[in-house]
């Protein structure tokens, strides 16, 4: 029989793409003043690029926010500032070291930079007046991800509830909020790590050159091998060598591991997560190992 018609049937890809684009364009027409938390890692990228085709051919009309520890990897910092000079977008960034010094969160030698990034990032959402924070959360990574929804409401206080969110029914979001809440929203909720990849691979993304195999200065720790650093110091019994790493994830470098691997192009880094059987985040995060449930406690005070 003779075909009449073509088959427009998208890829998995394709879906998720659409997915994200929509939400994108749903936040921009419902939300006063949305912005996207960009940290430079592989999936808020990945959400830039989506940002990017959501509005072209006009700019993104949001800023991106980038809450700093001050122990981010250099290379994550300059893959980052190409992007924003590329797209041309406005970068507001969050110094967990100023908000130290002005007093709005207290460090006091215990406490990770990761967890003074919560208040950090509120102060920042308040002084900006935004309704609508864009994350790149992926339900895939850890248990407290995956219980949240696209839409996520947070109170006055910037806090989470997990028994109290609003029913996503055929995808249609609920984004009524009063004065002084806002959404956290997560575009690509739906994605695992292999997709990012396969996006990241497919679209010519650029990334940090961090995620692909490399030479790096480690040593063991907790389980972890951590990057040599000043903001490092070896404890007794600890001793750096140099190994052949890459990063699954990357954040406050005193609390992200790496793996020894020598996939050094994208099809080999699909190949081996395609037969990883722990998350990125569960197996070199330093900051979701504290307790079972680390990320929930946080993500209730606020964080990304």
């Amino acid at each position: 029989m003779t075909e009449t018609h073509a088959d427009y049937q998208l890829s998995q890809l394709d879906q998720l793409e659409a997915e994200s684009i929509h939400i994108f364009r749903e936040v921009a027409a419902e939300f006063e003043k949305p912005v996207l938390m960009f940290s430079g890692g592989k999936d808020s990228i990945v959400m830039l690029r989506l940002a990017e085709k959501a509005f072209y051919p006009a700019k993104i009309p949001f800023p991106v926010l980038q809450v700093d520890t001050g122990y981010d990897f250099p290379e994550v910092i300059a893959c980052r500032d190409k992007w924003v000079s590329r797209l041309g977008v406005r970068l507001i960034v969050a110094s967990v070291e100023q908000a130290i010094a002005d007093g709005i969160v207290v460090d006091d030698g215990k406490t990770s930079r990761n967890r003074l990034q919560i208040g950090t990032l509120l102060n920042a959402l308040e002084e900006g007046s935004f309704t609508a924070a864009f994350g790149g959360g992926r339900r895939d990574e850890e248990k407290a991800r995956a219980k949240e929804r696209v839409y996520s409401h947070r109170d006055e206080f910037g806090q989470w509830d997990p028994k109290m969110q609003r029913p996503e029914l055929w995808s249609l979001y609920n984004g009524r909020i009063h004065e002084g809440e806002h959404m956290r929203i997560f575009p690509i909720s739906n994605w695992t790590e292999l997709d990012i990849w396969h996006y990241i691979g497919r679209e010519g993304i650029e990334i940090p050159a961090i995620y692909f195999s490399h030479q790096r200065r480690v040593f063991q720790r907790d389980g972890m091998l951590l990057t040599e650093s000043d903001f490092n110091p070896l404890r007794t019994g600890e001793s750096a060598e140099e190994r052949t790493v890459r990063f699954r994830t990357v954040g406050d470098l005193t609390l992200t591991g790496c793996v020894e691997s020598e996939a050094d192009t994208i099809d080999k880094i699909i190949d081996e997560i395609a037969i990883a059987r722990v998350t990125e985040r569960g197996a070199t995060r330093g900051d979701d190992r504290f307790s079972e449930a680390a990320m929930e406690d946080r993500k209730k005070e606020g964080y990304f």
